[in-house]
């Protein structure tokens, strides 16, 4: 067995967030000879439990983006809905709670570096996401999907996403884009109801457009 420190083998990871397994993996230690080391390095201001098996460098909790893919790593999750429109500038609010959308089920996970919302979706809606250009690793919505999801939840749950804060929409924004993917949802009364809300933020956005000019 190696006699390098727990903390060693945490800098040899090279990660900002770890699990208990891989520092198993790594050291050749037992789960609860680790489990016990991380607990006193956590004392000491070394690492952060962030949840159950995941933990992280430092004092401080990470990025809560960063530790999705430790949260889900069975199961496909993006970030989309109110916190996809964050990321893409398209709400200036920053959400109290991270949005996923999954084909599982629907749940809340409270970590200490974020509250987590997955929001499940039919599988043949799963779609309009692609890999978060940085560092962080995590799936993305498009601005258009991330919208066109806010809409299908709201249609099945009327007080979720029933309001916007401001939108700012860039100009390649595509109005249609988010027509067509309402289109591919298979509950036509989902698709009436999505559709009409979305009629209305476009009269909404072309209205505060007018007053702008």
């Amino acid at each position: 067995m190696s006699d390098k420190t727990l903390m060693a083998f945490i800098k040899e990871l090279n990660k900002s967030v770890f699990t208990t397994a891989e520092l198993v993996a790594v050291s050749g230690k037992s789960a609860s000879v680790v489990s016990q080391g991380l607990n006193f390095l956590q004392s000491q201001g070394l690492t952060f439990k962030v949840y159950h098996g995941i933990w992280s460098e430092g004092k401080t909790p990470p990025d809560p983006y960063s530790v999705i893919k430790y949260l889900f790593p069975k199961q496909r999750v993006y970030v989309s809905f109110t916190s996809a429109l964050h990321l893409h500038s398209i709400i200036e609010q920053i959400p109290q709670t991270i949005t996923l959308a999954s084909v599982a089920h629907t749940r809340k996970i409270k970590t200490a570096a974020g509250v987590f919302f997955i929001h499940h979706i039919e599988p043949s809606f799963f779609f309009g996401f692609d890999w978060k250009s940085d560092e962080l690793d995590f799936l993305l919505a498009e601005p258009e999907k991330a919208m066109a999801d806010c809409l299908y939840i709201s249609a099945h749950k009327k007080n979720q996403f029933s309001a916007f804060p401001e939108l700012h929409f860039p100009k390649k924004f595509s109005f249609d884009k988010i027509e067509s993917y309402l289109k591919k949802i298979k509950n036509e009364n989902v698709v009436v109801y999505a559709l009409k809300r979305l009629e209305k933020i476009k009269r909404e956005h072309w209205k505060n457009k007018k007053k702008a000019i």
